[in-house]
């Protein structure tokens, strides 16, 4: 019996880089233009206004002022209510 590993055995060791999702500008802060406010997997908050999401869901704003969130209610097709958080950027008055 062999007393070393083969060298495929340990592919598993390796650990890959966070990702650190989670809210970036929060509801008081003020967004830069083009900087990230949501890094997200998937369809957690979703776009409204000044703001778009990239192919990997990351919601980004488009103008400089402060973010806010919106929970609104949506009706499904088969009944069912579900709330949803949007998100905008507030343009300058």
């Amino acid at each position: 019996m062999a007393h070393k590993k083969a060298a495929w055995s340990a592919k598993n060791l390796r650990d890959s880089n966070p990702k650190y999702r989670w809210v970036k500008v929060f509801w008081w802060q003020e967004a830069k233009a083009w900087n990230i406010v949501i890094r997200q997997k998937w369809d957690k908050y979703e776009t409204w206004k000044n703001v778009y999401k990239w192919k990997d869901f990351t919601i980004h704003a488009q103008i400089e002022w402060l973010v806010s969130f919106r929970k609104k209610k949506i009706t499904r097709f088969d009944g069912k209510v579900y709330l949803k958080t949007f998100v905008d950027v507030l343009p300058k008055n």
